[in-house]
């Protein structure tokens, strides 16, 4: 097999969703075995619809995708489905293969060694941390040993020593890899090629080099187009000037004007069609409950595991308003677990004051209905569902008239996750839960999300394994569970 093969070519390929949404406009691009790609776009844009083309998962309205006789395919999803929560982490991993295989416990053993996680074949994957979960998914692509490897935001939950150990495997994967993520130093590292899904043309383009090389070209191009307009637009006005000039003398002058009324079309259909930039949310704040005093939260111990064994550690901790607490802690430890059993009050050693709301961000979306529409899960969580709040918070977020109308289902994680926000906005809570809230999350809409938590007055906790992030957020406490 030729290294310069080339295993996957769009040609002219035009994809709707529902039927209505256009998602690729007869796109063209190709990609050579042996490369490991990019794919960026906005949220939503239509990336993970890419890779279910690739898969067949679903089919194009009309072009032609070329895929390699006998390429093997693997998918690392973005999320464990829930009727796969139930599994042990061997029938996870034995239905990753149409037919039965019968050495499969080394193997699992061997794939989980790459991805730096143990984990007992017979414990169910829905017992598994948010972290954990994301590398048993990419440990599920891997066990195939594919020709083609496509990774949707594998980064996502991992810790520090989790990218680390990613990025090295992928900088010595020696086959093709397919990556979306929005994880600018991860993807430096090992990215020779980017597609770029605009979601405005709903074109591919096609760059060679890494992410900051693209987004370097980008910015250049964007800045090229639009100094040539500036200059064509000048002109245009002073023949419009010039033509109203010479109409209003009548006679020969009107030929000259009329010709100067030619040159003026040309000149505006030259207008260079400039790249709009992906949209970043609109700044905002999360309103605090009203009169909020004394202690929202208290913490008298919590568990953490180790080994998959639980230890209940004895600490006191109180949160009031306007104290921000983050949680550290490796994958495993039970962060996650301790998130949301204080906020479905089952957690012992925890308390929060009576009549506090709280707003909890979850990592998998799984507290939102995916049954509702947009616009009946944002006006379940309001105490008067005003209408004009509630489309003008969704706006803000990128939520159009359109995204309002569909299922949380339909929506890509990125969407799901402006929803999960948009809908803490509209609940004005006391207590505010995030967990890894920049989980597929377009990287311009961070600073903004970082400054909206930063200026919270009620009291917060916290878990992100992105220190960048973390940064730009004030933290009064924290706690570290590993300690």
């Amino acid at each position: 097999m030729s290294k310069d093969e080339t295993i996957i070519r769009f040609q002219g390929v035009s994809h709707e969703f529902g039927g209505r949404k256009i998602i690729l406009d007869e796109v063209d691009f190709s990609v050579r075995r042996g490369m490991k790609v990019t794919l960026m776009g906005q949220n939503g844009a239509g990336k993970s619809t890419i890779f279910k083309l690739i898969i067949g998962a679903e089919q194009p309205e009309s072009g032609e995708i070329m895929i390699a006789s006998g390429l093997t395919i693997a998918t690392a999803r973005q999320v464990i489905p829930r009727a796969e929560m139930q599994l042990t982490v061997r029938e996870f991993f034995e239905k990753m293969f149409s037919k039965k295989v019968y050495d499969i416990d080394p193997r699992i053993d061997d794939v989980l060694e790459v991805v730096n996680l143990h984990a007992p074949h017979d414990r169910l994957v829905g017992s598994s941390s948010g972290g954990q979960q994301a590398r048993l998914l990419l440990a599920s692509a891997l066990i195939q040993e594919p020709d083609l490897l496509l990774l949707d935001e594998p980064t996502n939950n991992l810790d520090k020593a989790g990218i680390e150990h990613l990025t090295k495997f992928l900088i010595n994967y020696d086959k093709t890899c397919i990556v979306i993520s929005h994880d600018a130093a991860f993807l430096n590292s090992f990215t020779q090629g980017v597609l770029y899904l605009d979601v405005h043309t709903h074109k591919v383009e096609q760059y060679v080099g890494n992410y900051s090389d693209v987004l370097r070209d980008i910015t250049a191009r964007v800045e090229r187009e639009n100094m040539k307009n500036a200059q064509l637009e000048k002109s245009i006005i002073a023949n419009k000037e010039k033509m109203n000039f010479f109409a209003q003398k009548g006679g020969k002058m009107r030929l000259v004007a009329k010709k100067m009324r030619e040159k003026a079309a040309e000149m505006e259909e030259s207008l260079v069609d400039v790249r709009r930039e992906d949209k970043t949310i609109r700044p905002f704040t999360i309103p605090a409950q009203k009169e909020l005093s004394g202690e929202i939260l208290k913490i008298t111990s919590y568990t953490t595991l180790k080994d998959h064994k639980p230890k209940v550690h004895k600490k006191t901790l109180v949160l009031k308003k306007n104290q921000h607490l983050q949680l550290v802690g490796p994958n495993g430890i039970g962060k996650s677990t301790l998130l949301e059993s204080i906020a479905n009050g089952s957690a012992e050693g925890a308390e929060v004051a009576k009549g506090i709301v709280i707003g909890y961000y979850r990592q998998d979306f799984s507290n939102m209905d995916f049954e509702r529409s947009v616009y009946e899960e944002l006006a379940s969580v309001m105490k008067n569902a005003r209408e004009e709040e509630l489309r003008s918070t969704a706006a803000g977020f990128l939520i159009d008239a359109e995204l309002l109308r569909t299922k949380i289902g339909h929506l890509s994680e990125g969407q799901k996750g402006l929803v999960a926000f948009a809908r803490l906005v509209l609940m004005k809570p006391g207590l505010l839960i995030l967990d890894e809230p920049t989980n597929h999350m377009n990287f311009r809409h961070l600073p903004v999300i970082a400054k909206a938590l930063d200026s919270y007055e009620g009291a917060m906790i916290l878990v992100s394994h992105v220190p960048e992030f973390v940064s730009q957020i004030r933290i009064d406490e924290k706690l570290d569970l590993a300690k």
